[in-house]
Parts: structure tokens; C-alpha cells; sequence
């Protein structure tokens, strides 16, 4: 078998995405569904409720709706992977290329146009920072000071999983509907 069955039903081949195949409500429900940091935080914290942080501080930014839109969909290829720690990341280039290929298809389908390397260097940052925060509210963990960069500093509670999933669902449509 050489694809996952998603949440909607699909069959759905990460290696080989198909962006017909790629649907929001998958994304949402898995996303709100896996813990950021493998589950080594000091409550739950869902890879969704990360990237609405994210998407949030793009907007505190002033960030355009494209961005703000990527940083929400930047994690959402580990809707259809898994969510690996960085440093696992690093050890398995061929994880990476087909995540990449992945959220290439994923923002192909929701943003329309390849983000310029000015857009992604914006979104990793935001993602950097918003890690850095992660890691002090949820861990106790310094990575540096890039957390005291936030300006949406989420409140860090723990929510129902539907709750989030909704919220993205909302989010999301709120933005492509501003793109159109």
C-alpha cells in the first residue's frame, strides 16, 4: 500500500501528492490532533495550535495576507508525514525532499503561486521565533532570546481538540477568501 487514508476518507500518497486530493478539513483535524515537540511539553500543545500562533504573528507583523497564509500552512505537510523534531529532520534528507515536494503541492493548492525566497525567509523566521516561545512557556527551555521577538505571544492553554481544528478551518478560509 503506497498511501495513508486520511481523515476525510481519501487515499492519499505523500510521496506523490496530488493537490485534488489535498483537503483542508485533513489538515485541520490532524494538525489539531499531534503535539508539537513529540509530546515533551508541559501540556498539549497541537502542531495547529502552532501554526495559528504563527499565522498570528505574522498579521501582529503586518505581514500580507500571502504570508500570513503560509505561515499557517507551514506545517501542514505533517498532516499527511508526521511531526519529526528537527534534529531527526536533519538526519533523513529524503524525509525533507518529500516534505518539501509535499508543501509545495499543499501551497500550490491553497496560496496559488510558489512564494518568493523573500516570503520563505519570513515564514522561517516567524517559525523560529515562534519555536523559541514554545520552548520557554512550554519547556523551560532557553533557545535564545528570539522569543522575546514574539508580539502575539499566545496564551499557551490548553483547548479542545475541536475547538482548534475549527479555528484553523475558519482561519484558513478567512485568508483565501482575502487572496480571491
Amino acid at each position: 500500500m503506497s498511501y495513508i487514508t486520511t481523515y476525510t476518507g481519501l487515499h492519499f500518497d505523500p510521496a506523490s501528492p496530488d493537490p485534488a486530493l489535498i483537503d483542508a478539513r485533513d489538515i485541520a483535524h490532524a494538525l489539531s490532533l499531534i503535539t508539537r515537540g513529540n509530546g515533551h511539553v508541559s501540556q498539549f500543545w497541537s502542531v495547529a495550535q502552532h501554526c495559528l500562533s504563527c499565522e498570528a504573528e505574522a498579521a501582529a507583523r503586518g505581514q500580507s495576507v500571502r504570508v500570513r497564509l503560509a505561515c499557517l500552512l507551514h506545517d501542514a505537510g505533517e498532516a499527511y508525514l508526521c511531526d519529526l523534531t528537527r534534529p531527526v529532520k536533519a538526519l533523513l534528507p529524503l524525509y525533507s525532499q518529500i516534505e518539501t515536494r509535499l508543501l509545495e503541492a499543499i501551497r500550490s493548492k491553497f496560496i496559488g503561486s510558489p512564494l518568493s525566497q523573500e516570503e520563505l525567509r519570513i515564514v522561517d523566521e516567524i517559525d523560529d521565533d515562534m519555536l523559541s516561545s514554545d520552548f520557554h512557556f512550554l519547556m523551560a527551555e532557553e533557545l535564545g532570546s528570539r522569543w522575546k521577538k514574539v508580539r502575539a505571544v499566545p496564551a499557551y492553554r490548553v483547548e479542545p481538540f475541536a475547538d482548534v481544528e475549527a479555528e484553523y478551518l475558519h482561519r484558513l478560509d478567512s485568508l483565501r477568501a482575502r487572496m480571491q
